[in-house]
């Protein structure tokens, strides 16, 4: 056949590349002084960058997880089948540490090194992700128990993957899930209706419905129900000790928006067997430990989106042509580029800056722990909400390349609205800021002095924040601008971070559109004087490096 066109001015494939070639990521690694762990990153940046890995990630997208309620006899087996790329990330990033390692690393930086690779991984497969979250997440919340912290905690925190259904004990490794939200109450979690029943041996019985639970083959799960008590959090395992299955019963999968790779659930607990974690009627401030864990991870997880995909736009934009130019050299697409540039970095840097305050505040710094908890309600609102708008513009940096599956820009795409659902979406969010401040009203200043560490040096940072504090003033309508001024709080502490930590030009830029104001609606209206130059190259992979 003879041949009819010629394919030319298409964009080479961004792989074999570092993923960890971020400097946010490694300026923060060396701002706390973990140069020793620099290197590991670059490894694990060079295999995320890999087609190999890659490939692994596209597969588990192309192969959705089953369902299998019953066996070839009718016996009910409750099993969800992965295609094996899905166990070899896993698998990968248990080797990693990416679950619960750090809770048995003495390292001072163990939960910061952590997050940075959860930042490069993570570009792989947004899916198994979930998983690993709540392993890491889950042990300080199960450490209201002693004894089932003693038993459980080396399995969850040993790089050892192991998928086999078997009971918990027996295994070298444990996959951890929660199960909280219900048909009826959504967030509202005090709203939910299991019921557990105290048996003479110690262990509750579990009867209900839960209508999210992500990672359904997990080995166990933290669980809401009602006991006589009120409101509690229980441990469940999957597989009981004696090796029959628990009476957790999957209904169906999720046909849901995000990644297809992993699973989520609705689940019916039939007479599950549970043992209870803390006191009962505390369930929801002993499960809040393991919340707020995750929302860290919706914080890197969408950072993590925001640098994928504006990598990949300043890779397709260095090597594609349109009206006689590349794309990286016409002015409004370097606008549209450095804009999406500085979010990112901006939202990545206080990721990490999360991260740090983590590794503080399991250390026992009392001062880490009240700044961490109002900065991490605050970044997770707004980190979060930035993300769907994000991926859409560096989705349109390709054009009506972006909007077919293989450019993967529309895995980000779908992905992004997730990380601001899950574990409180945007009110919950920001009504949870207003909750830590009439809990711990020293917390707001503990916020404030953070902000003021970054005075003086950026006219238009100071006069930002001095509008901040006014905004509280008037606390009857607080609740009515909880979005507008959690917002600017969120802003605030990027711009600080970025100002004492950060690149100058992204600073000075960062400053100059997101609290002056000079910026329009959507990304690419930056004022002109922005040095894009350095912003965009900041962010573009450097392939065969």
């Amino acid at each position: 056949m003879n041949a009819t066109h010629e394919v030319f001015n298409q964009v080479p494939p961004l792989t074999n590349f570092d993923a960890a070639d971020y400097p946010p990521l490694l300026e923060a690694l060396q701002r706390e002084g973990a140069h020793e762990v620099i290197e590991e990153l670059r490894e694990v940046g060079r295999l995320a960058g890999s087609e190999e890995a890659q490939r692994l990630g596209d597969l588990a997208e192309a192969h959705p997880p089953i369902l299998r309620t019953h066996d070839r006899y009718g016996y009910r087996i409750d099993e969800v089948e992965y295609d094996p790329s899905y166990h070899q990330l896993m698998r990968t990033a248990v080797e990693m540490g990416l679950h619960g390692a750090p809770w048995a690393d003495p390292s001072p930086h163990a939960h910061l090194f952590r997050a940075a690779k959860m930042a490069v991984w993570g570009r792989v497969d947004a899916g198994h992700s979930c998983p690993i979250s709540m392993t890491y997440a889950v042990v300080p919340a199960l450490r209201h128990n002693p004894e089932l912290a003693e038993q459980y905690e080396p399995l969850l925190t040993a790089r050892s993957y192991d998928p086999a259904l078997r009971p918990p004990l027996e295994k070298t490794g444990l996959i951890a899930g929660m199960s909280m939200t219900e048909k009826q109450g959504g967030s509202d979690v005090r709203a939910g209706t299991t019921r557990a029943v105290a048996q003479p041996d110690g262990s509750y019985l579990l009867t209900g419905h839960k209508w999210f639970t992500s990672a359904p083959m997990s080995d166990i799960f933290l669980v809401l129900a009602q006991a006589p008590g009120g409101l509690s959090c229980f441990f469940l395992p999957r597989i009981l000790p004696d090796g029959t299955r628990n009476r957790m019963h999957l209904q169906r999968l999720k046909d849901k928006l995000g990644n297809r790779s992993n699973a989520s659930s609705e689940v019916e607990y039939d007479n599950a067997v549970a043992w209870l974690v803390g006191e009962e009627g505390r369930g929801v401030p002993t499960i809040i430990e393991m919340v707020n864990m995750t929302r860290l991870d919706c914080t890197i997880g969408t950072a993590t989106g925001m640098l994928a995909g504006t990598a990949q736009a300043a890779h397709h934009a260095i090597h594609r042509k349109a009206f006689g130019a590349h794309l990286v050299d016409q002015p409004l697409m370097r606008n549209v580029l450095a804009d999406l540039a500085i979010e990112s970095e901006a939202s990545t840097t206080v990721a990490m800056w999360l991260a740090a305050l983590t590794d503080l505040a399991a250390a026992g710094d009392s001062h880490a722990t009240t700044l961490r908890r109002i900065s991490l309600a605050v970044s997770k609102y707004f980190v979060c909400k930035r993300g769907p708008i994000h991926a859409a513009e560096a989705l349109e940096c390709l054009g009506g390349n972006g909007y077919v599956e293989d450019s993967r820009m529309p895995r980000l795409y779908r992905e992004a609205p997730l990380l601001s659902v899950w574990e409180g979406s945007g009110n919950v969010a920001a009504l949870d800021t207003l909750r830590a401040v009439a809990k711990q009203p020293d917390s707001l200043q503990v916020f404030f002095d953070e902000l003021d560490a970054a005075t003086g040096v950026d006219s238009r940072f100071d006069s930002a924040v001095n509008d901040l504090k006014t905004s509280f003033r008037d606390f009857g309508t607080l609740e009515h601008r909880a979005r507008r001024v959690v917002g600017d709080m969120a802003l605030a502490l990027q711009g600080s971070l970025l100002i004492r930590y950060g690149n100058p030009a992204v600073a000075d830029a960062f400053c100059v559109s997101r609290l002056s104001g000079d910026w329009g609606s959507v990304f690419g209206t930056l004022p002109t004087g922005v040095d894009t130059g350095v912003i965009i190259d900041r962010v573009t992979p450097k392939v065969g490096s």
